[in-house]
């Protein structure tokens, strides 16, 4: 994967655990979340977006951005989920006069309230608000927040092996980043935090045993599992694997529908 791409991806991810982590400070007070979208990336929006709701709130109001969609992520600290609403069709009406053939699309929810304020929760929030159809301001409910899908790490330096795991896991719901090596992978752990990776052991740098072992010595809360996905089939490895806590330990070639359900069979 392109280095500009991964740094991408990294942003993206980024907005919606720091915005996670916001609420989760304040996770005992109400906070109103408005997601907003105009479709054009105006270099004033952001500003504008705040000071309007600090002129009509009282309070100092954060707005985070993705960077990659332009979608705006705004905090409306101890308002209710009819007083957020209230504020959106103020902005909504104020970006209408104030901007040439501005169409907002806005969805909003308060919390706490009836979805927990997770990544995958928040980032399908803004989702729904991009890809609005409609000009109405959406209430977003539990009824529309599905399970976060599982993250995969994929590590292996065969560019065809992670083009192929790339797509099938992602036809199966996984978010999925990939990693050449086991230096660069270490660091998207710590970063990206996935829940399983699925790894070669044969890679350049750091690999093997001691790759496994740094993955299970990173400062996280929570460990990833690993699944070994590789040429070796030394007994000896693969029993050594099993000792250092490896979740499962896959030979090449491999049966698809095999490895399916192996990973399965790591998120029950």
């Amino acid at each position: 994967m392109p280095e500009s791409v991964t740094l991408e991806r990294e942003q993206h991810e980024g907005m919606y655990h720091n915005l996670e982590e916001r609420l989760k400070k304040t996770s005992r007070e109400l906070c109103g979340v408005m997601f907003l979208y105009l479709g054009t990336d105006s270099p004033q929006l952001e500003n504008q977006v705040r000071e309007s709701l600090r002129q009509e709130t009282g309070s100092e109001i954060e707005v985070l951005k993705d960077a990659s969609t332009s979608t705006l992520a705004i905090l409306l600290p101890g308002l209710t989920l009819d007083k957020a609403h209230y504020q959106a069709l103020l902005l909504k009406r104020h970006l209408e006069e104030t901007l040439p053939d501005a169409d907002p699309r806005i969805t909003l929810t308060a919390f706490p309230g009836q979805v927990e304020p997770t990544p995958g929760v928040l980032r399908q929030m803004a989702e729904s608000t991009r890809l609005s159809e409609s000009s109405d301001i959406h209430i977003f409910t539990k009824d529309e927040a599905v399970s976060e899908p599982g993250r995969i790490l994929i590590v292996d330096n065969d560019d065809t092996i992670r083009e192929f795991l790339t797509i099938r896991l992602k036809m199966q719901g996984f978010e999925t980043l990939e990693a050449l090596d086991g230096t660069s992978a270490l660091e998207l752990i710590e970063k990206w935090e996935p829940d399983l990776v699925l790894t070669e052991l044969n890679l350049y740098g750091i690999d093997g045993l001691p790759f496994i072992n740094q993955i299970q010595q990173l400062p996280m809360e929570n460990t990833p599992k690993i699944v070994v996905l590789t040429e070796q089939r030394v007994e000896r490895t693969i029993s050594q694997c099993f000792q250092h806590g490896v979740d499962d330990y896959i030979t090449k070639p491999f049966s698809p529908v095999e490895l399916d359900a192996r990973i399965h069979r790591c998120f029950q």
